[in-house]
């Protein structure tokens, strides 16, 4: 099972590279960052990464345009929380089998750890669609909200753009050498957020 995934993740990875050097390659990341922010399962890094392989000078570039995506689309789920919780926050969920660990989300926005929460979401795997929907259905306050999401993603996509810039074509051999071991520390780095958020939170 983990072959089958792995050999999927190459291709996907080969694909996403192609595209990377194409000229739609930047709204493309957009596109990625802003849908993984409320409903999309996977995350932008992908992409970026991707990018940042192909063209290690522009990473910064990429990530301006990841982190701005990912910063709206959390308005996007911020929105769905906040009005269409019931509508359509409500079939996220279910798509997720969050509903347990949506309690515990919703309680933790609820107390006085909320914001800390959102940052650690927006910079870590921690779901960050999660919270930026219990965000709006807790009625947080929208600017400390906008504020910590779009310096939370920055952060952690211009952490990443800092690695290729400085180290791209090393970075790249190593990727390379050790690509199935990286995907699979991925992969548990992935299924790890939601887990901290169903067991642990």
């Amino acid at each position: 099972m983990i072959q089958k995934i792995n050999i999927f993740l190459r291709r996907t990875a080969e694909w996403m590279e192609s595209f990377a050097q194409t000229k739609y390659s930047l709204w493309a990341l957009f596109g990625f960052a802003f849908a993984e922010a409320s409903f999309f399962p996977i995350p932008p890094d992908v992409l970026l990464i991707a990018m940042a392989l192909s063209f290690p000078k522009r990473s910064y570039v990429s990530a301006l345009w990841c982190t701005i995506g990912s910063a709206l689309g959390g308005v996007l789920g911020y929105f769905i929380g906040y009005s269409l919780m019931e509508v359509v926050g409500v079939k996220i969920i279910d798509f997720y089998n969050f509903h347990e660990a949506w309690a515990k989300v919703v309680a933790t926005f609820n107390s006085d750890v909320g914001y800390w929460f959102l940052a650690g979401a927006a910079f870590t795997p921690i779901p960050y669609k999660v919270a930026t929907i219990a965000a709006g259905a807790t009625q947080q306050s929208f600017v400390p909200f906008l504020i910590i999401s779009f310096f939370g993603r920055g952060l952690r996509f211009f952490l990443v753009a800092t690695l290729f810039y400085f180290f791209g074509p090393p970075v790249k051999s190593f990727i390379d050498k050790y690509f199935e071991k990286l995907t699979l520390a991925f992969l548990l780095l992935l299924v790890g957020g939601f887990v901290v958020i169903k067991y642990i939170i």
